[in-house]
Order: structure tokens, then sequence, then C-alpha cells
């Protein structure tokens, strides 16, 4: 079975934290209270969130009220952007991109079903955006019980 790790998940997660609080007249969130309405260690949010910031996904806001913040409005933020800043390449196998990974892929008929299921599984993350999942939340939370 593939599984994402929960590197991908949980910054996924904090992103559409970050994402409901874009536009709050420039209001930061602080990791610990996305870490309190996640579930998640604060200590891995702060390792999750270095290369969303070296990918400028996020930036830092200093100072009192400081926190951390979308870089781009959510619909402009691309799930794909998300998951590979934080996974790395979404491939299923490694020969997809590692031309020298296997030298069957030539005649290989197994490589086509690989390669096929990569591209859309890249084609859905790709046409996903940050915003698409904020309103899949807010469908969520209205639906749910209180």
């Amino acid at each position: 079975m593939i599984k994402m790790s929960t590197k991908g998940r949980y910054g996924t997660r904090l992103m559409l934290q970050l994402a409901h609080h874009y536009g709050d007249k420039g209001q930061a969130v602080i990791l610990r209270s996305v870490a309190e309405n996640e579930t998640i260690s604060i200590r891995y949010l702060e390792q999750i969130i270095i290369p969303l910031k070296v990918s400028k996904l996020v930036k830092s806001i200093r100072g009192a009220g400081g926190g951390y913040s979308l870089a781009r409005p959510p619909d402009q933020i691309k799930i794909s952007e998300i998951l590979h800043t934080l996974e790395g390449s979404c491939c299923l196998v490694e020969c997809i991109e590692d031309e020298d990974f296997c030298p069957r892929k030539p005649y290989c008929a197994t490589f086509e079903i690989w390669n096929k299921a990569t591209q859309l599984l890249k084609g859905y993350f790709d046409n996903l955006t940050l915003q698409d999942v904020v309103e899949i939340d807010r469908k969520k939370k209205k639906a749910k019980p209180k």
C-alpha cells in the first residue's frame, strides 16, 4: 500500500488552518494554536513549517501578534505544491522519474500502469487548491453533529 507520511498530511492540515485565517487583517497564526486545534505536536509543526517557509508558501511575522500566514491567497496555492514541498515527488514508483532506475522500462507493461496512475494522482493534486480544501472543510463542519 502506498501511503503519504504524516509530514504531508499534517502539513496540509497546518496550511488549512492558515488558509482559514488568511485575510484576517494580517492576523498571523501561532503554531501552538494549530497544534491544539489539530492535536499535532508543536515540535513536529515547527519542523514542518521550515520547508513551507523555504518554498515561500508561508511567511513568518515577528513581534507581538506574530506567527505564520500564507504567502499567497489560498486559491493560488495548489495542494501539489504543499505535498511536493513536504513529501517530494508524487510518483508511485521510482522508474517514473528516474530514467536509469530500471533497464526494463522500455518493454515493461507495468510501467504503463504506474505511469498512468501517477499522472492521474498528480493531475488531481495540481487541480486542487487550498481554497478548495477550505470549502470542503466548511461543508464538513456544517454537517458535523453538535
